[in-house]
């Protein structure tokens, strides 16, 4: 430690452009990742929030709800199987709406659910219990000129509905989220085109899933009971959303590769001060200190150098993430934030792997030979 320590208090300007390089490939890769998670929440809130377990869908709509439909049959026959108060259904579809005055168009995921029950989102402001033609809407609506009052009016159908409620962090695809209670979705499934000039009985009431909290005995149940449906879990749904993955996978391969570069450059830096420093080392072994130590020193300034620049950058990206505008998806929770940098700091000590290699294979007569010549 003795020995690291001198050295880098020593070459003070050739330590300090290391860590300069450093800390601006962990700020990359710590604000790449808080990104890529605030992304993947804002394209997924509202499944991630719901308290469900599993989704009942209808088979072959490759887990995704809006291929689904599920009749009021399935519904009963699954509240009967978890218990009425484990299932509730959902209705989702996204559209797009015009507040009244206004000649924006918005897009936005309508959502069907129970006001009471377990799938209902948490208001933050306004009315908690909209009546009919009611509705809640996420506060990013507000940035649109949106609020509560504010009539707003399905392009689709010609539905109008007055704004009764905010909800926080509550969105399908990157739109936000407008929630509906009963009477209003099945007002708008009769308005579609398959169902004008029908009327909606109780029995070919339709939604898109129902969400339900039960345990696996419970879904190989409901698998049995009803042989053309499909029950998917809550990650399962999350991947399904259109976009998700392709979303993701780009964004896990920046930070992947970001984690490799990283790595491979400061394994180049101190590859190349280590060959500097062949001399040195060979004298050092030649007056009898151990090659471990002398990997230990190695190993010590490259982690020295890692915890330090990842701790300025963990510094400036709370300051980012703290004047970022809140339309900015980003989000960088503290298990997050701690696993990336345990990732960065282990592949910057794999890094410096090639440095102790190379100095354990200095040979100190060869090393004083060259000095002397």
């Amino acid at each position: 430690m003795y020995l690291a320590i001198r050295e880098m208090r020593f070459a003070k300007a050739r330590y300090t452009l290391i860590a300069t390089i450093m800390l601006l490939v962990a700020f990359l890769v710590l604000f790449v990742t808080g990104l890529a998670q605030g992304l993947a929440y804002d394209n997924a809130a509202s499944v991630k929030n719901m308290s469900a377990t599993h989704f009942v869908l209808e088979q072959d709509s490759d887990h995704r709800f809006t291929r689904s439909q599920v009749d009021q049959t399935t519904i009963e026959q699954t509240g009967r199987i978890v218990g009425e108060k484990n299932a509730e259904p959902i209705g989702l579809r996204m559209t797009t709406v015009i507040p009244s005055g206004e000649t924006q168009k918005i897009d936005i995921t309508l959502l069907a659910v129970n006001p009471e029950g377990w799938l209902a989102p948490t208001v933050i402001k306004g009315s908690s219990n909209p009546e009919q033609g009611q509705v809640l809407v996420d506060q990013k609506l507000a940035d649109s000129g949106v609020g509560i009052g504010t009539v707003i009016e399905d392009q689709a159908s010609g539905s109008r509905w007055t704004v009764s409620g905010f909800v926080k962090d509550e969105s399908y695809s990157h739109t936000p989220a407008v929630f509906l209670n009963k009477k209003d979705w099945l007002d708008l499934q009769a308005q579609s085109p398959a169902r004008q000039g029908s009327e909606l009985s109780a029995v070919n009431q339709e939604y898109n899933a129902v969400a339900i909290k039960a345990s696996e005995d419970k879904v190989n149940e409901i698998t049995a009971a009803l042989p053309n449906s499909e029950v998917i879990t809550k990650s399962e749904a999350v991947s399904a959303i259109p976009g998700y993955k392709e979303e993701q996978g780009s964004l896990m391969m920046m930070i992947v590769f970001l984690f490799v570069i990283s790595a491979f450059v400061l394994a180049v830096f101190f590859y190349v001060i280590t060959i500097q420093k062949t001399s040195q080392f060979g004298i050092l072994k030649a007056i009898g200190t151990r090659t471990v130590y002398l990997a230990r020193s190695v190993t010590l300034q490259v982690l020295v150098l890692s915890v330090g620049s990842l701790a300025i950058s963990v510094l400036l990206v709370k300051l980012f993430e703290a004047i970022l505008p809140s339309s900015m998806p980003f989000q960088l929770s503290f298990s997050t934030l701690a696993m990336t940098c345990l990732s960065f700091i282990l592949m910057s000590l794999a890094g410096s792997l090639f440095s102790v290699w190379k100095v354990a294979k200095i040979d100190a007569l060869d090393a004083i030979g060259r000095t002397a010549v």
